[in-house]
């Protein structure tokens, strides 16, 4: 059996503009106990900074939110947000990038991509105090090869993936296939792509006894003849195992603590380790292809995206949004095209602008996720967008009349 390493990840993510929501609802408590789940993670790690290594992701839209004065200033008597931010910045954990609006990739119109993870890296860079991002979430982990190119673009060296997806061009033991990062190619573009156990993180996320996992982890690897990536992913705030504040208890308390513990004493098994670590010390050389699917969601499996597509209100949404991120690129050529006076083309230029943002919000994964219960959220965003963007068109119009010339 050759070293076996863990590496832990725990996304976060919070809807647009959620957690004022739930202030202002009924579940005004769900709220206070997500924000201490974001104020809890420095604060659990005090006296373990020397051998923990704790991945982290925060979703575009709840960054924006952190940052939201008005969300500051409600809920100032629960959390200091600036003070665990500035903790964040000063910590160990490993952060890796994500997209703006929490969109599905493989779902969402190829040509907003690159918007969407370079918007979330000026964020990143801002809120989480790193100047740049080794690895990539993928919201929901929604992975297609299509995205590697637009990776690499924006420097990420990394790639979370579904175990499940992960196609060799040879025949392998599926323990080869779960605990060592890859190398996947497309149109001439590497990444390194690392594969999360899906299992093991399916009973991170709902509650594991640190004994159990401590053996199922040996039992996983136990075969294999080459150095070993354990991967967890899971949400990191969803549930009472991640809310509850007995700070002996829950996921920081019964269960990472004791494996931190264990390690420190020497009969953990395993190593904990950041990913970047690992791959600077074992650099993967094997190539694999990556099939496009996401994570398993309570009711479906991931692969055919079925969550966020089964109704027919879902799928004419993800009409819309495509129908509306073309008229976008559409309105914006003709802008680019035209010559005015500066004051003229900053008010258009700032109208266009305004529009791309609420489409980039339409493709929000929480508006597609729940059947089609929310899928009006991005109705409503879309409909701002056309409003805008047909203001532009008018404005651009007035303008090219105004210099005689003739309407488009």
């Amino acid at each position: 059996m050759s070293e076996v390493y863990h590496a832990l990840g725990l996304n976060m993510h919070q809807p647009p503009g959620n957690l004022l929501h739930l202030h202002n609802s009924s579940e005004r408590w769900e709220a206070r106990q997500i924000l201490w789940c974001y104020d809890r993670p420095t604060r659990m790690l005090e006296g373990y900074e020397d051998v923990a290594r704790l991945h982290m992701s925060f979703s575009g839209t709840l960054l924006k939110q952190l940052e939201d004065p008005a969300v500051r200033e409600t809920f100032h008597d629960v959390v200091d947000i600036e003070d665990f931010l500035n903790r964040y910045r000063h910590s160990n954990i490993e952060f890796v990038g994500t997209g703006l609006y929490h969109p599905v990739y493989p779902l969402t119109p190829a040509a907003d991509w690159d918007a969407h993870t370079e918007w979330w890296i000026g964020l990143g860079r801002h809120l989480l105090g790193r100047e740049s991002f080794q690895g990539f979430w993928p919201p929901e982990m929604g992975f297609c090869m299509e995205m590697i190119p637009m990776l690499k673009r924006h420097g990420y060296r990394y790639v979370l993936v579904d175990s499940w997806y992960i196609k060799p061009r040879r025949e392998m033991r599926w323990e080869e296939l779960r605990y060592r990062p890859y190398i996947a190619r497309y149109d001439g573009k590497e990444i390194i792509v690392v594969p999360r156990d899906r299992e093991l993180s399916d009973a991170q996320e709902s509650g594991l006894d640190p004994g159990w996992f401590q053996h199922e982890v040996y039992e996983r690897t136990k075969w294999c003849d080459f150095p070993a990536l354990v991967t967890t992913w899971t949400d990191g705030e969803n549930g009472g195992w991640f809310r509850t504040t007995d700070t002996d208890a829950g996921f920081w308390g019964y269960f990472y603590r004791r494996i931190l513990d264990r390690y420190r004493e020497g009969t953990l098994g395993f190593t904990p380790v950041h990913i970047s670590e690992f791959i600077d010390r074992y650099p993967p050389s094997e190539e694999v292809e990556v099939h496009r699917g996401a994570w398993n969601t309570g009711h479906h499996w991931g692969g055919d995206f079925t969550q966020w597509t089964g109704s027919l209100l879902q799928k004419k949404g993800w009409d819309e949004v495509r129908n509306a991120s073309n008229y976008y690129r559409q309105v914006k050529k003709i802008f680019d095209r035209r010559h005015m006076e500066t004051g003229d083309r900053e008010e258009i230029r700032h109208l266009i602008l305004r529009a791309y943002d609420h489409i980039l919000a339409a493709e929000t994964s929480c508006n597609f996720y729940w059947g089609s219960r929310w899928v009006h959220r991005s109705f409503d965003a879309l409909e701002q967008a056309y409003h805008l963007l047909d203001t532009a068109v008018d404005l651009l119009s007035a303008k090219k009349k105004t210099a005689g010339r003739k309407e488009f």
